[in-house]
């Protein structure tokens, strides 16, 4: 399946466009907030491994609702290598099937599901994590792809 195409502004200051990056290979990891324990983590674990994944040709980016200033700070505070994109209006969120009713301590609500779509340099759709556990979770991202860069 071919994965949608989208724009969204971006920690670089300039918007992403998602079919500008075909002839890469692209992990779009949707995550539910800024500087929160879960999503620090998974950060911290995709921006460990990025020079890996730079020599597979694959660029990373995360996606969640926070404003651009907020991405800065969380961006700033842990040396993040790579560009967060801000989806505040949800509309990329909805698009990929993200942005769905959550129930926690008992509430209901609406929230980001952490998904991640890993993209051919075609544009399509090679794998997608669903409700992601964070906990080696980029490690196994980079192992799919170095997989599937080897055959």
């Amino acid at each position: 399946m071919k994965a949608a195409n989208f724009t969204l502004p971006s920690t670089n200051k300039k918007n992403f466009t998602l079919k500008e990056s075909l002839g890469k290979y692209v992990v779009l990891y949707f995550y539910p907030k800024d500087d929160t324990p879960g999503c620090t983590i998974e950060t911290n674990d995709f921006n460990k491994l990025l020079s890996k994944f730079k020599k597979l040709d694959c660029e990373i980016y995360g996606i969640s609702k926070d404003s651009l200033k907020s991405h800065d700070k969380f961006k700033d505070k842990y040396k993040i290598k790579f560009d967060l994109l801000a989806d505040e209006e949800k509309e990329v969120l909805k698009k990929y099937k993200v942005w769905e009713k959550k129930k926690f301590m008992g509430r209901e609500f609406m929230g980001i599901i952490r998904t991640t779509y890993l993209i051919d340099k075609k544009g399509k759709i090679l794998k997608v994590w669903d409700n992601v556990k964070v906990k080696d979770h980029a490690k196994e991202v980079l192992e799919t792809l170095q997989n599937i860069v080897k055959k």
